[in-house]
């Protein structure tokens, strides 16, 4: 295990950023491949590789160092892009995506679909003779990237599906699936696109299972909406339909795809960092892994929830000390309530450690405003970070005083109940993932904290919290 990994919770490597995290579960484990992005910290060295973590729980990785190494600048995999992994006969696979940015300059395609194998998921040999290119007669030819490769039981063949762009058709429209099927995992035929809705500009990072009668589709979009999203079909051949709430998280979260143990199915996305590690600072490519773990409703829709290993990592219990600071109070055992019809009513608990897992349970009755969670405050409630529940407003949010500004700050999701659910936030360092309900996540930055309050407020309305706990130092 990297040392530096211990005692925190989101991996990222030691002295670069992590992206794009390509999961395969195999006998207990579950293997990370990323994209290792140095961000020009070293100088001289160009392109990306792809490096390899593995862990049971989470929380604890074994580090297993380069897994495929950049090509040079004269090579297709100068920047070794997102792929997939999969087993066959006893032989481990990868296909993944080479780039090279100069390759148009001398008439040769940006980007190709490449192929490695493993005796044992940690050696793997390039196949160099094995490149393949978009059909220029259906899609544009530098755009052709993030293969997912699976055994089609009822065609009985290998599909590979390819973020794609249709070379007909408005610019902001092309972006599609591909579809390419093969026999022996060598051997490709680029067919008609699997699923080209005309939505948005790409479908990056596809990734497709099953799970009970339901297909899942799920891929990433950096156009119309910065989100992983998902579609969900009776059949691989469609409709693939989008169902009420269609992403896993909001916007600091992407690029994620799903692995599973046959009865448990997890996404791995990473949460962007922010340029300047400033709260006004642009989002950027790439940051720390985070994992949600999936749940299927009975209609088939998927939600989201942090998964019950991370949480038992938490052993040390932070005592509260519970300390109206404004409105009207009232605190028993295990419930906290507070009064706020026509204003505004907060109330300190305890200073939170680093890392830190806080959880309570939030009740409301109709008319309330707001209610939530408060993180990092100073003692004059001049600087903090808020998780907000709206409920006249159907969302959860997250906020920040003071605000930069008239530029909008909010994060918002769906909030999936009405009058009552449970809230658990991570926080480490900048990171903050907010999950409530068992169902609904929030991935964020936070790097201006004013101090290390943790608190709950009410705003125009009533609410209850019950079971409040905080919790830090990991096993």
């Amino acid at each position: 295990m990297n040392a530096s990994q211990r005692g925190r919770v989101f991996f990222k490597p030691d002295d670069a950023w992590a992206g794009d995290f390509i999961p395969f579960f195999w006998q207990g484990v579950y293997h990370l491949f990323y994209l290792k992005d140095f961000r020009g910290t070293k100088p001289g060295v160009e392109g990306i590789p792809w490096h390899h973590v593995s862990t049971k729980d989470f929380v604890r990785f074994t580090d297993h160092g380069v897994a495929l190494p950049q090509g040079s600048r004269d090579e297709q995999d100068l920047y070794v892009f997102t792929g997939s992994v999969m087993q066959h006969d006893g032989t481990f696979h990868i296909f993944y995506t080479g780039h090279n940015p100069q390759f148009p300059k001398a008439g040769k395609a940006a980007q190709a679909i490449l192929h490695a194998t493993s005796r044992d998921l940690i050696t793997w040999s390039k196949q160099p003779s094995e490149v393949l290119c978009a059909d220029p007669g259906r899609y544009e030819v530098n755009d052709w990237r993030d293969p997912f490769v699976f055994y089609n039981s009822e065609a009985k063949e290998h599909w590979m599906l390819v973020a794609a762009r249709l070379n007909r058709g408005p610019s902001s429209r092309r972006g599609c699936i591909a579809l390419a099927a093969s026999d022996d995992l060598k051997s490709w035929e680029v067919r008609d696109p699997f699923w080209a809705p005309r939505l948005c500009a790409v479908h990056e990072c596809p990734d497709l299972f099953r799970w009970g009668r339901w297909w899942y589709l799920v891929y990433s979009t950096f156009t119309e909406r910065f989100l992983t999203q998902y579609r969900m079909s009776r059949s691989l051949s469609g409709p693939w339909r989008a169902p009420a709430n269609d992403s896993f998280d909001g916007r600091a979260f992407y690029a994620a795809k799903t692995a599973g143990d046959g009865r448990r199915r997890f996404a791995f996305g990473w949460n962007a960092t922010r340029a300047g590690e400033s709260d006004e600072g642009e989002w950027q490519w790439g940051g720390s892994l985070v994992v949600h773990e999936l749940v299927q409703s009975l209609s088939g829709a998927l939600g989201a929830k942090m998964p019950p290993e991370i949480g038992k990592a938490f052993r040390h219990d932070v005592r509260l000390s519970p300390r109206p600071r404004m409105g009207r109070w009232r605190i028993d055992a295990g419930r906290i309530r507070a009064e706020a019809v026509d204003g505004f009513a907060w109330c300190s608990l305890a200073e939170m450690p680093d890392p830190c897992l806080m959880d309570a349970r939030i009740a409301w009755p109709p008319g309330t405003r707001a209610c939530g969670i408060i993180l990092r405050a100073d003692e004059g409630l001049e600087r903090y970070y808020q998780v907000r529940v709206e409920p006249g407003n159907g969302r959860v949010v997250f906020d920040r005083w003071p605000r930069p500004g008239d530029k909008p700050f909010v994060l918002e999701r769906p909030l999936p109940s009405s009058r009552s659910l449970r809230v658990s936030i991570l926080t480490e360092g900048s990171m903050i993932e907010a999950y409530f309900g068992g169902q609904v996540t929030l991935s964020t930055r936070g790097y201006a904290a004013g101090g290390a309050l943790a608190a709950v407020f009410v705003s125009e309305g009533k609410a209850t919290f019950s079971g409040a706990r905080l919790r830090g130092r990991l096993r």
